[in-house]
């Protein structure tokens, strides 16, 4: 007889009222796969947008959310050599970190360093790692690189200015509808801000940004925002600058006439983090790698967190829909089964 465990269980889309914590097999690993003894995970915007049914990808009804939980490897799969049973992970599963355990692919999974806590590591799941391949393999990051994050106050934003400052680049401007969150983003490694309540956008992204970098624009830009935010940006691109899409929060999903990147010899990319986890597994680790030891020497910090009990799951999902809290919002479960 299977094992049970707790979990957040989504039997219908759009209906949280639908959701429920309720008693589930656990699951046992595949042979590439590992089972992972669930201590936090974070709640991310894009769960909730599973939930409702909105996201590009839709589970399997019923499926359990959660992305990116950290804890202890319970068990392995048979042609799993990586990592063993006892071992701390970040376990960047698509699904099923609302739980007591879930499991993974064992290529996607990555052990942390003893001096990185559980809920540090869940709360820099999916966003440093999206942060890193938006910097790095899209945007070719150099140092002396001169950064514009528009969305920098959110969690891939934040993550993306601290990363910034540890690759080397000479100037670090933070795009922030609220202003007075810049000496939090100023601490992290911000050396200006654009304030993206100022309208027209278009016209006042573009002159800040050029006045704030003598007249050159930004070699890199990272967009979380899409809208009025990225008419402006785009105007500020450096010549040979990259910009990378990650997101579209304003709403708006823009459009861009084509001879304008031809004319300023830009490039525009993309990062959607799934398809890196699952095509470039190896690209992934060094991400990983790279992470953990600028956090272990100092060179970025964890985000702050509210971590709450996984019967808590709807009241933290509401929190991070209305935007009640400027912290990282975990779950921890109930103990392990296994103790």
């Amino acid at each position: 007889m299977s094992e049970r465990m707790q979990a957040v269980l989504i039997s219908q889309f759009a209906d949280l009222d639908a959701v429920e914590v309720a008693e589930v097999d656990r699951p046992e690993p595949g042979p590439e796969e590992v089972l992972v003894g669930v201590a936090a995970v974070p709640v991310n915007y894009v769960d909730l947008v599973t939930m409702r049914g909105d996201y590009q990808f839709k589970p399997t009804l019923p499926y359990i959310p959660g992305k990116g939980p950290a804890g202890t490897v319970l068990a392995i799969g048979s042609e799993v050599t990586d990592v063993k049973v006892g071992d701390r992970v970040l376990a960047m599963a698509e699904y099923g970190g609302y739980a007591q355990a879930c499991v993974v692919r064992a290529d996607q999974v990555y052990v942390l360093p003893e001096q990185l806590s559980f809920e540090d590591a869940a709360a820099m799941s999916l966003a440093f790692d999206t942060a890193w391949m938006a910097l790095v393999d899209r945007a070719r990051i150099e140092r002396g690189d001169r950064v514009l994050i528009l969305g920098a106050s959110g969690a891939v934003g934040s993550a993306a200015v601290q990363l910034s400052r540890a690759l080397g680049a000479r100037q670090v401007i933070a795009g922030v509808s609220r202003p007075d969150r810049f000496d939090e983003l100023k601490s992290l490694g911000a050396d200006d801000v654009v304030d993206l309540s100022e309208a027209p956008l278009r016209e006042t992204v573009r002159s800040r940004v050029l006045d704030l970098t003598d007249g050159h624009g930004a070699d890199v830009v990272i967009d979380m925002l899409g809208g009025d935010p990225f008419d402006g940006a785009v105007r500020a691109v450096a010549w040979r600058g990259r910009l990378v899409i990650v997101g579209f929060a304003a709403g708006r999903i823009p459009t861009l006439k084509m001879n304008y990147v031809m004319l300023k010899n830009i490039e525009v990319s993309g990062v959607q983090i799934s398809d890196y986890r699952k095509r470039t597994p190896d690209l992934m680790r060094r991400c990983y790698a790279q992470i953990f030891e600028f956090t272990v020497a100092g060179a970025i910090a964890p985000p702050t967190y509210d971590a709450r009990p996984l019967s808590e799951w709807r009241s933290a999902v509401e929190d991070l829909s209305n935007r009640a809290t400027t912290a990282r919002l975990l779950l921890q479960p109930p103990p392990r089964l296994d103790g």
